[in-house]
């Protein structure tokens, strides 16, 4: 991460032994906390200038180079840093650093006559000392501070990131309260996890339980108001607290976000932002050091807090021949081609045991009450491996229009691929037909766009909106592709022209088309939802305003059933709950949520990047695939299709 130049660290080369390569959304995971616990710690130094001594306790600091930077940076001033953890790992640091040239001279280790390292002390300098302590053991934490020479009476900056966490609960609290009493005045700063029980949280609770490195706070402390009460609770007057998504749009400026954006290709919006949502930066404060204007500014950044729920959409598992359909998978499409067939195209997921970019075309058919699933018709060549791209299906005639997606990011897709539908005597049979070369004026190659049937004086057009290119993170313009002759076409369009977006949703209406939601240019969720009019001359923008407004939202599909628009998970990153299903009356702008009842299920149901088509004939959707890479902690995808009941609702 720090190579790539997310974050300027000239000293972490020093404490491992090789520079591995990771994704970018681990790269980014790493620089938000990062940027995150060293903007508290240089708050508190600049807070504190006018001492003439202040203190900086790194508890469970393992190979962290902080003291370094904030040395060669000048900042340390009447200041001194104490790093604590388990004996053997300070005794591993203090030999990485005496073996250097570079770290010693920083440190400004005394001669060994004057000042030698002994009993709890591995490393003391002037202004640096390694402390060989278990946290756990509070007495001996108290003698081996006195022995590096703390005061408690000087203004002290208590640094937990991911420390606590792994600790037995009142071990972890009583280290807390201990702080509390100990220091007079101090500001504990913690970086650690929270939501365990949504879909996200369940794979990171899996992924460290695997690790045997179970996160205990999480049972007690689950969400930021129970960790702000915990601190409250245990001495401290004052405790701010926020997701990472709040610190990133609320306390990082909009160049600094251009400036990591444009570091490599990203295109993991959806886990990037569950990620920074199931973690949280905490500052509490007591004292002279209480009192003073929180770290965190939030302007930009709306919270809507927890929707209110009319009611609950059951989720029950779509009965199929077999365990896996071919549909363990995001980033794909699906069209409704008869009341009992589904056809599904491209995207990333599992085939044979590995994560890849499918090549397939799956086909689901229904007879009588099973989903039997047929991946295998079409060849490795009819499919060209995209995802992200659009398809919308033609009755007539019977084919499905492919539009846009992508390779990589670096490589969008510019073809139009035309699938072609022929009967056969047992159902339904699908293959590839052409594939259609772009005219000259064809639109920028895009992904993450929508597409959706329109009609003008009589005729039926793809509607093509938004998206993402190589150089533009949200695309604001429009186009119409005439499905029958392959072309692109000029229909006016007037009114005010909606913002730039992606990953966004869009509905046939009333011959327009409705779109909802999305991910603008800044990176955050948007909650508009809009209708594309036709009118005598073109089509005209009207915005359908929603009451209560609707959470901002994207990645999320989109259906419209009877005068009414239903939005299908997706993330939200403004309010502390999982997206369910929200309806929205076309005629009066009511929202109702619904949350999914996933208590039939035996394993998490992510619902963004999935794929959905409407039964309107049983009052249910079939939701197929959906996940992504969930961080560090593994790549989940839903296991099987999903029936929402949405009889409460249509």
């Amino acid at each position: 991460m720090a190579a790539l130049g997310y974050f300027q660290d000239d000293f972490l080369s020093s404490f491992v032994t090789k520079k591995s390569r990771r994704a970018p959304l681990i790269n980014r995971g790493y620089y938000i906390r990062a940027r995150a616990v060293d903007q508290c710690v240089r708050d508190f130094l600049l807070q504190t200038q006018d001492y003439n001594r202040r203190q900086v306790l790194s508890l469970g600091a393992g190979f962290d180079s902080l003291y370094f930077r904030l040395k060669s940076d000048g900042v340390l001033r009447n200041a001194v840093v104490c790093e604590v953890d388990f004996p053997e790992v300070v005794r591993r640091k203090a030999a990485l650093i005496t073996s250097s040239k570079e770290l010693s001279e920083l440190v400004e280790i005394p001669e060994p006559a004057r000042r030698p390292p002994s009993g709890l002390v591995a490393l003391h300098g002037d202004d640096y000392t390694l402390l060989g302590v278990d946290l756990s053991d509070l007495t001996l934490l108290d003698h081996g501070l006195n022995e590096a020479g703390l005061d408690p009476a000087c203004p002290t900056l208590l640094l937990a990131e991911v420390v606590l966490t792994y600790m037995e609960n009142t071990r972890s609290s009583a280290v807390i309260r201990w702080a509390a009493d100990h220091f007079q005045s101090a500001c504990f700063v913690i970086y650690e996890q929270i939501q365990p029980e949504d879909p996200f949280g369940k794979v990171m609770q899996k992924h460290f339980c695997q690790l045997n490195s179970r996160l205990h706070a999480l049972t007690q402390f689950p969400d930021r108001e129970a960790q702000r009460r915990r601190f409250l609770e245990r001495g401290w007057e004052e405790c701010f607290i926020v997701d990472m998504n709040e610190f990133y749009y609320g306390s990082i400026n909009e160049s600094e976000r251009r400036r990591v954006d444009e570091l490599e290709p990203f295109d993991e919006f959806e886990e990037w932002h569950l990620k920074c949502s199931h973690y949280f930066i905490l500052r509490a404060s007591k004292g002279s050091l209480a009192r003073t204007e929180s770290v965190y500014h939030s302007a930009g950044f709306a919270v809507y807090g927890t929707p209110e729920i009319s009611g609950t959409v059951p989720a029950i598992v779509c009965s199929t021949d077999s365990p896996s359909t071919g549909l363990r998978r995001f980033g794909h499409c699906s069209a409704l081609v008869t009341k009992e067939v589904v056809l599904s195209t491209g995207g990333f997921g599992e085939k044979c045991g590995h994560h890849q970019r499918l090549r397939d075309i799956n086909i689901l058919v229904r007879r009588e009450q099973e989903w039997v699933t047929d991946c295998q018709r079409g060849s490795d060549a009819q499919w060209d491996g995209r995802l992200f791209h659009t398809m919308t299906w033609l009755p007539d005639p019977k084919c499905a229009l492919v539009v846009g997606g992508r390779m990589s990011p670096m490589h969008p897709c510019s073809e139009i691929l035309c699938l072609t539908w022929e009967d056969s005597p047992d159902k339904e049979a699908c293959q590839v037909g052409t594939v259609a070369t772009c005219p000259e004026d064809a639109p920028l190659p895009r992904w993450r766009h929508s597409a959706t049937e329109v009609v003008f004086r009589g005729d039926s057009y793809i509607f093509i909106h938004g998206g993402r290119s190589v150089l533009n993170p949200a695309l604001d313009d429009w186009h119409f592709l005439h499905p029958k002759e392959l072309r692109w076409v000029k229909i006016p369009v007037e009114g005010q022209i909606p913002e730039g977006r992606h990953s966004h949703s869009a509905c046939s209406w009333d011959g327009g088309a409705l779109l909802a939601g999305g991910l603008g240019a800044k990176g955050l969720p948007l909650n508009s939802v809009l209708f594309l009019k036709p009118t005598e001359s073109g089509f005209i923008w009207q915005i359908i305003e929603t009451n209560p407004l609707i959470i901002p939202r994207y990645s999320h599909t989109a259906h419209v059933h009877d005068g009414r628009l239903l939005l299908v998970g997706g993330v939200w990153i403004q309010a502390s709950s999982v997206p369910g299903v929200t309806v929205i009356d076309l005629s009066t702008g009511h929202s109702s949520e619904y949350e999914i009842s996933t208590t039939s299920l035996e394993w998490p149901l992510m619902l963004h990047n999935h794929s959905s088509v409407l039964l309107p004939d049983e009052k249910s959707l079939l939701v197929l695939g959906g996940g992504g890479n969930c961080f560090s902690f593994g790549t989940h995808l839903n296991r099987q299709p999903v029936l929402l009941d949405l009889v409460e609702i249509l």
